[in-house]
């Protein structure tokens, strides 16, 4: 039987954006990034209550729907407690379905509030897992929960009645590497994007894409120099390049003055991987063209402040 946890007791949570795909390592590899949403959350008497701030204010429900409440009773539950009510308090800073793990890092938040709030039981790795059910690929997700950059993969038990499992490895990121975000103004639903990618792609093409995904893997932690290399893809970016014209667009700009860019996630948002800033010029002239610039550090993990009370 579940236990109740006492009313008063709060959980501030820290949770980074994310970038996943990195180029090549599609659905596979993530990076933290220095950009955050804040969650609140205080166990209270009764009933639910929910306020946003920010990003996706207008947009965002307010009910037991949300996704940050979904998570929290999603951890409350896997650590056998309860809360008899929540007030839940989202200052977002990531801007939403834009390529920058926003959903990812609220479920992150959620989890990890809820985990907090029940004492902290639960294994990074249970967090990983239940932060990654919600959308079922754990690239963005491992990234915010363990910050720096992440190989993640899936294990599909072969008994096709249990649930798939979500896991992850931190890659060490080269102290000198940074990002850049170019942000455009527009939303792009990872649904429709993941819907122009074929069903099927070359060996050629395959091949192009492991080889690629190991020499961005050694880049991100040693060879900064091969970031560039490290972010060619053939297995996504061409497809959506006709759904995101200005973001195909962005990238081969980056790409032809030798700027390791990419598409970050499903989009829009173009990334940029680099141990020198841009140029001033470029990111004038993206700001001119209406892209919000976002310079970015690798940010660590998710950050969890609990008091009692």
């Amino acid at each position: 039987m579940s236990t109740d946890i006492e009313v008063g007791t709060k959980a501030i949570v820290k949770v980074p954006a994310s970038s996943a795909n990195l180029g090549p390592g599609y659905d596979t590899l993530g990076i933290a990034l220095s950009l955050y949403d804040t969650v609140e959350v205080e166990v209270t008497r009764s009933g639910l209550a929910v306020e946003i701030f920010g990003e996706g204010a207008q947009e965002l429900p307010r009910d037991d729907s949300h996704l940050v409440v979904k998570a929290i009773r999603s951890a409350l539950k896997a650590a056998d407690v309860a809360a008899p009510g929540l007030r839940v308090v989202c200052h977002n800073n990531i801007p939403q379905s834009r390529g920058l793990g926003s959903s990812a890092s609220a479920a992150v938040a959620g989890v990890a509030a809820g985990n907090g709030l029940a004492g902290s039981p639960l294994s990074v790795e249970q967090l990983v897992q239940l932060s990654t059910a919600f959308e079922g690929h754990p690239d963005n997700s491992s990234a915010s929960v363990l910050g720096g950059a992440v190989v993640s993969w899936t294990t599909v038990p072969v008994d096709g009645r249990s649930l798939p499992e979500y896991k992850a490895a931190s890659i060490p990121v080269h102290p000198d590497i940074r990002a850049t975000a170019l942000v455009p103004d527009f939303y792009a639903s990872t649904q429709a994007v993941r819907r122009v990618l074929p069903s099927h792609v070359t060996h050629g093409d395959a091949a192009f894409n492991v080889s690629r995904t190991a020499v961005q893997v050694a880049a991100l932690q040693h060879y900064p120099d091969l970031l560039w290399e490290g972010t060619r893809d053939r297995l996504h970016q061409p497809y959506r390049a006709d759904v995101l014209p200005v973001t195909a667009e962005w990238v081969n700009r980056l790409r032809n003055r030798g700027y390791a860019a990419y598409l970050s996630g499903a989009g829009p948002t173009v990334m940029v991987l680099h141990t020198e800033p841009v140029e001033p010029a470029v990111l004038e002239d993206a700001r001119a063209q209406g892209l919000r610039v976002l310079e970015l550090d690798v940010a660590g993990p998710v950050s969890v402040e609990v008091t009692q009370a």
